[in-house]
């Protein structure tokens, strides 16, 4: 069976299971153009079992690429709009009352799947935004007191509008701390845009992927083998202190008043390692490191208010201190 042509989702070889997962690049490519690092970021997010905040105007094709990714993964997922009105229970579920048994049965909500896209997630209060927070971290919904477990692979997408700040419920950082990634979807580039307009003239339709010609060519069985192998490549100390080191400067920062936390150092090391096993290899370097340090630590600081007055910005900072810390030889 070849596994970039076909669903490789039956094999348990990392080898295959790499070839798969590479070739969901040129898959998603079939209906979103030029968005390479997101795609690597939530490939590499599902490897680690973590979750992602994406952030981009509207627009930008979030929405295209959670679905796109969905269906070259084999993988369910399902869209939650969040608005002001949105109750705790509309995202993981409630209890009903059934008058043909007498009974209340647990309905699920659309926390039950594999990927989920929670669309404008800083547009609902803090009490429905905390009810992910036990989905995330635990993996499982708590209702009257029964743990039920969400499937495997799980991972929450939440997309937030970085210029539109009215009437929205900000992240507090115990929150944005759960994200192990922070995702910017940038306009495409002038090419990029022409080659989008270009497939909506020839009559692409962004609701029918499977006219689009996007199939799986991976499944939940390769991330399984991905994470078995990722698990295996080695941490050498020299690379376990670089990435303390890294972090501890984001503590010292003049330009920052909240720097990264323990396990913010954790995230980092996991991203760096699914990365360094991505590329093809069974050990991490300091340019894994440095690869994957914007998007772990970018939402996990917290900038001076004068330092933001001066234009400064996280990930300005962040490269600063990057250029600064010594690399191990």
């Amino acid at each position: 069976m070849d596994p970039t042509t076909d669903n490789a989702g039956h094999t348990g070889d990392a080898t295959a299971a790499r070839s798969s997962l590479e070739a969901l690049r040129a898959e998603i490519a079939k209906a979103v153009v030029g968005q390479d690092p997101a795609v690597t970021g939530l490939v590499v997010a599902l490897l680690c079992r973590g979750h992602v905040l994406l952030e981009g105007v509207p627009g930008v094709a979030k929405t295209l690429l959670v679905r796109t990714l969905a269906a070259a993964l084999e993988l369910d997922t399902k869209r939650v709009q969040f608005t002001p009105d949105l109750m705790p229970s509309d995202v993981t579920g409630s209890l009903v009352y059934d008058a043909r048994t007498t009974q209340f049965s647990f309905q699920p909500g659309p926390v039950f799947t594999n990927l989920v896209l929670a669309d404008e997630i800083n547009r609902t209060p803090p009490k429905t935004q905390s009810s992910l927070l036990e989905a995330m971290e635990e993996r499982q919904v708590t209702v009257d007191g029964t743990p039920r477990p969400l499937p495997d692979p799980f991972l929450v997408i939440a997309t937030q509008n970085p210029v539109e700040y009215e009437g929205t419920y900000p992240l507090p950082e115990a929150q944005l701390d759960r994200f192990l990634l922070k995702l910017t979807i940038p306009l495409p580039s002038r090419q990029d845009e022409i080659d989008v307009l270009t497939r909506h003239a020839a009559g692409f339709d962004p609701r029918d992927l499977r006219a689009a010609g996007v199939r799986p060519v991976a499944g939940p069985a390769d991330l399984d083998a991905a994470r078995a192998a990722i698990a295996k490549t080695t941490v050498s100390p020299e690379i376990a202190a670089y990435v303390v080191d890294i972090c501890r400067a984001t503590r010292e920062s003049p330009s920052l008043t909240l720097g990264v936390s323990p396990r913010g150092a954790t995230a980092l090391l996991s991203t760096a390692r699914a990365w360094a096993w991505l590329t093809g290899r069974d050990y991490v370097i300091p340019d894994d490191v440095k690869a994957l340090a914007l998007p772990t630590l970018r939402h996990r600081v917290q900038l001076r208010p004068e330092a933001e007055m001066e234009g400064v910005t996280a990930d300005s900072v962040i490269t600063a201190i990057l250029t600064h810390v010594p690399v191990p030889r």
